[in-house]
């Protein structure tokens, strides 16, 4: 069996930004050290109940690195003494602001091997419209210092399509992501979701048409492997052998336990997700949520055609013994003729413009 991966939901953040819909909470440090305390019992506990081997940890969030180098290394400490772990890659997500507070070389020896930076963008205009605390200068000084404790893969995050962002705006901050000699760059196209203060003021916002969206998206892709980052993944760009070990466990349809407010599993077939509540997750009382059955045939094409590589006949025949529907080429073909779309006789896959209508196509090719 192939190893899981694991994911802590780090539900801590100093300020909400008014984009993200992510569930988090001011930061407080009592609320920090039982959120701490919960995480490493709830891990015990399924060390007692499952027989899982990780070979993946990832500190997603919110804020993950406002834990602190403390709570991190128990958290660490308690994955290695109740499971079997391999430590093939740890990520921790961070923010530039809390680099005061967090000792980067105690961090690297204490196993993390993978820093996730949130840079949103290389323009100061662009980051404050964003609500964003930090600074160009910021970043540079974080990955400066995450380079000298000896981290080697750093990936970088990116929002293209935010308000005020032009083409030569776009190419300046990947310019700027180029020149810091990183590893990999995550760019996500700003969706304005419902209950963000975004969404309270979108009326106000100049936001992007779906054309100009398109546009950013599209050169967004060519100008990162113009300087070596090959697309893997919709939103994904990584040198050669530095796509996230972790995130390609979603999108290959491999098992993962997620722990914390609003975290998602998936475990023996099954679906389970913690409900978005803090105060909930801290009682010890909560259980997962169930969220049906995974790993069907539809959801596993589903998946895997959000990455470049695609669906391969092959991949899927040794999975479920056997082949991709012959309906799935017939639709896919109707795509390739506008470009949407590559199918050959063992793989289909989705070109950048078809990943911009991916889920109708997916949909369609599926369904």
């Amino acid at each position: 069996m192939d190893a899981a991966g694991l994911y802590i939901h780090v539900p801590f953040c100093a300020a909400k930004c008014p984009y993200c819909d992510f569930y988090s909470v001011p930061a407080e440090n009592s609320a920090i050290n039982k959120y701490t305390d919960m995480v490493c019992k709830t891990l015990v506990k399924y060390s007692k109940t499952a027989n899982l081997h990780f070979d993946t940890l990832y500190f997603g969030g919110g804020t993950p690195s406002l834990l602190r180098n403390a709570n991190l290394a128990k958290i660490l400490k308690t994955v290695r003494g109740n499971f079997e772990f391999s430590e093939k890659e740890i990520t921790l997500e961070m923010n530039p602001t809390t680099l005061p507070t967090l000792d980067l070389e105690k961090l690297r020896k204490d196993g993390v091997n993978r820093l996730s930076i949130g840079v949103q963008s290389a323009v100061e205009s662009e980051l404050q419209a964003l609500g964003r605390r930090h600074s160009v200068k910021d970043v540079k000084d974080t990955i400066k210092k995450a380079k000298a404790a000896g981290f080697t893969n750093i990936s970088l995050d990116l929002m293209i399509a935010t308000p005020g962002q032009t083409l030569e705006s776009l190419k300046e901050s990947i310019a700027f992501c180029a020149a810091q000699n990183v590893q990999h760059v995550s760019a996500y196209m700003l969706k304005v979701e419902p209950g963000t203060q975004f969404y309270k003021n979108k009326a106000s916002l100049r936001l992007k048409t779906e054309g100009e969206q398109a546009d950013l998206y599209l050169a967004m892709v060519s100008e990162l492997e113009r300087y070596g980052f090959e697309q893997y993944e919709i939103s994904n760009f990584a040198k050669k052998n530095y796509e996230s070990a972790h995130n390609l466990k979603y999108w290959n349809s491999q098992e993962y336990l997620g722990i914390g407010p609003s975290a998602h599993s998936f475990i023996n077939g099954e679906r389970f997700f913690y409900p978005r509540s803090l105060k909930d997750f801290l009682s010890g009382n909560i259980k997962p949520v169930k969220d049906g059955t995974g790993g069907t045939m539809e959801e596993y094409a589903m998946l895997k055609l959000r990455l470049r590589t695609g669906i391969s006949n092959s991949a899927f025949k040794s999975r479920f013994g056997v082949d991709i529907p012959q309906s799935y080429f017939r639709k896919a073909k109707i795509f390739q003729n506008h470009g949407l779309a590559v199918v050959d006789c063992d793989s289909i896959r989705l070109t950048p413009k078809g990943f911009l209508v991916s889920n109708k196509l997916i949909s369609e090719i599926i369904f």
